[in-house]
């Protein structure tokens, strides 16, 4: 049992500094967004689980002897933590799904009424009628393992059911694939754990399957930091490169590709009047509306924050006049998303888009130079229009 308690305690060791490392180098970040802030808290939730975990395990092995504290201490512990994950896990995807409401203060309570009753359940339990939980032979009764499973099983169905409704929106696959591995994570942990229940193995299959599982979310994660643009979280230039650079991506059998070029119009204007804050809020306003238009119009592509206030879009219709559709969707996703956002300011954006013509021999770049050359005429137009 010596050898089992130490296997066991030094496994959750090396999670739990696996999951430290993660956890301190997004501390030192200083650019952590709303969902980074909520990973980091199932990070922490997960650090004091593994802790939690090792006590429960040296009462196992006879280490620590078994009471009526020292059994249901370290079970009511894991209880609490096993929500709380899922619990930070339901947050994180909140956030990545940009739920609109999710920091109201009603829909706040109610999303942790399933974590803050377990706590206040079990916590009564154990100080009144500690024999509802325990047997005379220190055996955990079948209530604990429904009072266990339940907030987590809440969280989860919670988790799939918002991560999937977006993924079928999104605009692209990336965007969908990404999503997805959210709403699946906490399903493949839930798996984890009940491998190793059923298993009935000493080994801490748990703590070895969510610190893997883990590992891979992060990498995806910093992979996703890299290739996106910190402000809008669209693609930035590099990724552009990579797309444009493979043929398989900007080359699609049975369709047309065309390069857009969107900018919005006085935007120096708005930065100097407004102020630089109030001028990103347009940026991300603008951003937003540019994936909501895509998700209606259907149209698969790439989007990007090419610099500054100019966005680049390169479309796959199936015909010339899906792009006219698309021009219009994309005027009237923003002309929305300006309006809701409340800004002191009206945003007009100019428009100009080419076709990438593979069998004349056309490049990326030059389609780009038309496309820009376009926009600066479209950018005139709506001018004059305003003007007049």
């Amino acid at each position: 049992m010596n050898d089992f308690l130490l296997f066991y305690a030094e496994s959750n060791i090396v999670c739990f500094i696996i999951f430290a490392i993660m956890f301190i180098h997004d501390l030192k970040r200083i650019d952590s967004q709303e969902k980074q802030l909520k990973y980091d808290h199932t990070l922490l939730a997960f650090m004091l689980y593994f802790v939690s975990d090792s006590i429960w395990a040296a009462v196992m092995s006879g280490a620590i002897p078994k009471t009526t504290a020292t059994v249901l201490i370290p079970n009511i512990s894991n209880m609490i933590l096993m929500a709380a994950i899922t619990y930070c896990w339901f947050t994180y995807a909140l956030a990545t799904a940009q739920v609109p409401n999710r920091n109201d203060r009603g829909f706040r309570i109610v999303s942790a009424l399933p974590l803050a009753l377990t706590v206040m359940i079990v916590i009564i339990l154990f100080l009144v009628a500690p024999g509802v939980l325990l047997d005379e032979e220190y055996s955990l009764k079948p209530i604990y393992s429904v009072l266990q499973v339940g907030p987590p099983i809440i969280y989860i169905i919670g988790v799939l059911v918002f991560t999937i409704g977006r993924a079928q929106k999104a605009p692209t696959p990336e965007e969908r694939s990404r999503l997805l591995y959210v709403g699946v994570f906490p399903l493949m942990v839930v798996i984890g754990g009940i491998a190793q229940v059923l298993s009935h193995s000493d080994s801490p299959i748990f703590c070895f399957s969510s610190t893997v599982l883990m590992i891979i979310f992060y990498i995806r994660s910093m992979e996703g930091q890299i290739s996106a643009d910190p402000l809008t979280g669209l693609n930035n230039r590099g990724q552009l490169s990579r797309y444009v650079s493979q043929e398989n991506t900007i080359r699609r059998e049975g369709r047309l590709t065309y390069v857009v070029m969107i900018d919005i119009n006085d935007f120096k204007k708005i930065n100097d009047t407004y102020g630089h804050n109030n001028g990103d809020k347009a940026l991300v306003a603008i951003a937003d509306a540019l994936r909501k238009a895509m998700g209606k119009s259907g149209v698969p592509g790439f989007l990007g924050r090419y610099g500054g206030d100019e966005f680049i879009l390169i479309a796959h219709p199936m015909a010339p006049t899906d792009m006219e559709e698309l021009e219009q969707t994309l005027r009237d996703c923003i002309h929305e998303a300006c309006a809701n956002a409340n800004m002191p300011f009206d945003i007009t954006v100019g428009i100009g888009y080419d076709r990438l013509d593979f069998d004349n021999g056309d490049s990326f770049h030059s389609c780009l130079e038309r496309a820009d050359l376009k926009l600066y005429d479209n950018k005139a137009t709506v001018k004059a229009s305003l003007s007049a």
